[in-house]
C-alpha cells in the first residue's frame, strides 16, 4: 500500500473515533482564567438605573414597565497562515424599556445611561404604546410565576487573556492543523474569542435580578488538497470556563484530520438508505422539534406539531429533558427573559410530547401558562432507553451497517408547516459497518415528523456543544439523491 493510501485510510478512520476524541479534548489551554472582572457598572448601579426608569414610566402614565440593562466586553483574534488577520475589542451597553398602557405596548432603547437619556427613552416607549392597537394577551407574567430570591448561577469565569496571548493560542491552533499532513495547504484561519457580560432584569411588579456570564472559544478551519480535489472542515471548543476548553493543538489537529478524511469524495447512487447523523449535526434535529413546539409557531399554526401535546412525536424509546441548572451550561438560567422561574422537566417522555416552549404572550394566545421559555430552551438532552456503553461511534456505524454517515449539512430545508425536510449533505458511505469513502454533492430528504418517530438509535457518543446535547442519531430510511 502506498504512503498516500495509508494516510487517506488513517484520515477516514479518525472520524470513527470522534466520540473518544471529544472526551480527550478536555485539556486546558495556556492562560489561566482570572476571577477579576472589569465592568464599568455594578449590579447595584444597574438596580438604581432600573428603578429610575420604572419610576419615570409610572410618572408618564404607564400601567406597567420592564427594564433590562446590560454591559459586555470581549476580545476576538483571527490568525490565517501564521499572520494576524483581525484583532477586535468590543464593548457595549444598553438599556431596553418596555412600557404598557393597559393592553397597549411600546418599546425603546438607549446606550446612554444619563438621567435625561433614560427619561427620553421611557417617554418614547410610552408614546409608541399610546398609538399601538390593544392586545389582550399583552402584559407581564403573573407575579406568582416570577423567580424569587435566587443564588448566582455560577456562569461567570473571566479569562485574563490579552491580545498577545490570544494570538499565540490561535497560532498554535492553526500550526497544529498544518503539522498533521503536507496536504493541508491552506486555511480559513484559527480564531480565539473571549466574551463577558452582566445584566439586570427588573419590572414594576417587584422583580429585579441579574447575573454575569462568560463565553470563550477556540476554532480552526483548515483546507486540504489541491486543484479540483480540495476540502475544508472545522472544529471548535466553546465553554463558559476557559480552563475547560480543548487544547489548541487538539482543536487544530482534529480539524485537519476531518478535512483530510473528505478528500476524493464522490456521489452515491440515488436511493433510499439508512442515515446516521453525526452527533454535532444530530442536535439540529432537536432544534427542529423545539422550533415546531415553540409558542409562536403553534399559535400561528405554522408548525407540524399543532395540537400534538400528549401525542407521540418521537420514537417510544426516547426522552427529551430540559435542565436550566446544569453547572456552567451554555443555556443555564434561574429565570427566563421575563423573570419567570425555570425548572427541570421532561419535554418528551417515552416519545410523547409533554410540554411546549412558551413565553407569557404565546401561552396566553394558546390559553395556557408560560413554561419559562421566553428567550428559548434551556439545556436540552436527548436520551434513549436503548443506548448502551458500547454504542460509541464505531458501534453506531455497525448498527448503520450499510448506508450514509452524514457529517455536514447545507441549507435550511425544513418546512415547519408540513415537516418536509430536504438538505444538501456530505459525509461517508458505510458498508459492513466500516467507512468506505467520503461522499459529497448529494441531497437527503424526508419528513421531520416521520424522521423523529422513526429514530432507531441514539449513540453513547454524546456531544455537548451548546444548548442541546445528543449522541449520533440513526434513522432507518431516508431518500438520497445522488448520481
Amino acid at each position: 500500500m502506498s504512503a498516500a493510501a495509508t494516510r487517506e485510510g488513517a484520515a477516514l478512520k479518525c472520524v470513527c473515533f470522534m466520540g473518544g476524541i471529544i472526551n480527550r479534548l478536555q485539556q486546558s489551554p495556556n492562560g489561566d482564567p482570572s476571577t477579576v472582572a472589569e465592568f464599568a457598572y455594578t449590579k447595584t448601579q444597574f438596580k438604581d438605573l432600573a428603578a429610575f426608569a420604572i419610576d419615570q414610566a409610572r410618572r408618564a402614565g404607564a400601567s406597567d414597565a420592564v427594564v433590562e440593562i446590560s454591559e459586555g466586553q470581549g476580545l476576538s483574534v483571527n490568525v490565517r497562515k501564521g499572520r494576524v488577520e483581525q484583532v477586535e475589542h468590543n464593548t457595549d451597553k444598553g438599556l431596553d424599556v418596555t412600557v404598557y398602557a393597559g393592553l397597549r405596548q411600546g418599546h425603546a432603547s438607549t446606550s446612554d445611561f444619563s438621567d435625561g437619556a433614560i427619561q427620553r427613552t421611557v417617554q418614547a416607549a410610552f408614546d409608541i404604546a399610546r398609538f399601538t392597537a390593544e392586545d389582550d394577551c399583552a402584559g407581564l407574567p403573573e407575579p406568582e410565576l416570577f423567580a424569587g430570591r435566587v443564588a448566582d448561577p455560577g456562569l461567570f469565569h473571566p479569562w485574563d487573556l490579552d491580545v498577545t496571548g490570544a494570538v499565540e493560542l490561535a497560532s498554535r491552533t492553526e500550526a497544529a492543523a498544518f503539522a498533521v499532513d503536507t496536504r493541508v495547504r491552506n486555511s480559513e484561519g484559527a480564531s480565539v474569542s473571549t466574551q463577558q457580560g452582566h445584566f439586570l432584569l427588573a419590572n414594576s411588579r417587584g422583580f429585579s435580578n441579574g447575573y454575569a456570564t462568560t463565553r470563550h472559544s477556540l476554532s480552526c478551519v483548515p483546507i486540504a488538497g489541491r486543484g479540483a480535489d480540495m476540502q475544508r472542515d472545522y472544529w471548535f471548543s466553546s465553554r463558559r470556563d476557559a480552563a475547560k476548553l480543548a487544547s489548541p493543538e487538539a482543536v487544530g489537529r482534529y480539524a485537519a484530520e476531518r478535512a483530510l478524511s473528505r478528500l476524493r469524495a464522490r456521489r452515491v447512487p440515488t436511493g433510499t438508505y439508512p442515515v446516521l447523523f453525526e452527533a454535532p449535526l444530530a442536535t439540529g434535529l432537536i432544534g427542529a422539534l423545539v422550533h415546531a413546539a415553540s409558542g409562536g409557531a403553534l399559535y400561528r399554526k405554522t408548525s407540524f406539531l399543532v395540537d400534538q401535546l400528549g401525542q407521540p412525536v418521537m420514537a417510544p424509546h426516547l426522552d427529551l429533558l430540559e435542565d436550566p441548572k446544569v453547572p456552567d451550561g451554555m443555556a443555564s438560567s434561574p429565570f427566563d427573559d421575563e423573570g419567570v422561574r425555570t425548572h427541570a422537566r421532561r419535554v418528551v417522555r417515552a416519545g410523547r410530547l409533554e410540554g411546549y416552549f412558551l413565553s407569557t404572550y404565546s401561552a396566553r394566545k394558546l390559553g395556557m401558562v408560560t413554561t419559562g421559555n421566553a428567550g428559548g430552551a434551556h439545556n436540552l438532552a436527548l436520551t434513549s432507553r436503548r443506548t448502551r456503553p458500547g454504542d460509541d461511534l464505531p458501534g453506531m456505524l455497525r448498527k448503520l451497517h450499510r448506508g450514509l454517515f452524514v457529517i455536514e449539512l447545507i441549507g435550511h430545508g425544513v418546512n415547519y408547516v408540513t415537516g418536509d425536510y430536504s438538505r444538501g449533505a456530505m459525509g461517508f458511505w458505510v458498508e459492513g459497518g466500516e467507512i468506505q469513502y467520503p461522499v459529497q454533492e448529494i441531497t437527503i430528504a424526508g419528513n421531520m415528523r416521520d424522521m423523529l418517530l422513526a429514530i432507531e438509535a441514539v449513540g453513547a457518543d454524546v456531544y455537548h456543544g451548546g444548548s442541546r446535547s445528543t449522541g449520533s442519531i440513526l434513522i432507518p430510511g431516508m431518500k438520497v439523491a445522488g448520481s
